[in-house]
C-alpha cells in the first residue's frame, strides 16, 4: 500500500509564494511517477505538474514559469514550489502517485494513490 500526506498549504496574498510537500510511505517511491493536482469548488480536478521517475517534468500551461515540481527520493518526498501566486490558484491541492507512467499525465483517473489534500487560498 502507498500512503501520501501533503503539508504546506495555507493562505497567501497574490504575488506571494508557498511550498507544498508530500511525504510518501513507500520504499520504492523513486520508481513512481508523482503528480500534483488541484480542485477548486465546483470545478474538475486538474493536473498541475508531474515528475516522472527519471526526473522528467511537465506543467499545466496556467502554472508554467511560476510553479516548480521536484522530488527527493532519499526522503521519499515530493515538492511543489509555487511562486507569483494568483487568486485563481486557490484550490485544494493533492499529490498523487502512479506506479508506472500515465498515458496522459493530467488525467487524474489514471493515478492509483492520493493524499488527503491541503488547501491553498490566495487573496487579491
Amino acid at each position: 500500500q502507498v500512503q501520501l500526506a501533503e503539508y504546506g498549504g495555507g493562505s497567501e496574498q497574490a504575488g506571494g509564494s508557498l511550498r507544498l510537500s508530500c511525504v510518501v510511505t513507500r520504499r520504492d517511491y523513486s520508481e513512481y511517477c508523482m503528480g500534483w493536482f488541484r480542485q477548486a469548488p465546483g470545478k474538475e480536478r486538474e493536473g498541475v505538474a508531474v515528475i516522472d521517475s527519471d526526473g522528467t517534468t511537465m506543467y499545466a500551461d496556467s502554472v508554467k514559469g511560476r510553479f516548480t515540481i521536484s522530488r527527493d527520493n532519499a526522503q521519499s518526498t515530493l515538492y511543489l514550489q509555487m511562486n507569483s501566486l494568483k487568486p485563481e490558484d486557490t484550490a485544494m491541492y493533492y499529490c498523487a502517485a502512479h506506479r508506472f507512467r500515465p498515458t496522459r499525465w493530467s488525467n487524474h483517473e489514471e493515478y492509483n494513490y492520493w493524499g488527503q489534500g491541503t488547501q491553498v487560498t490566495v487573496s487579491s
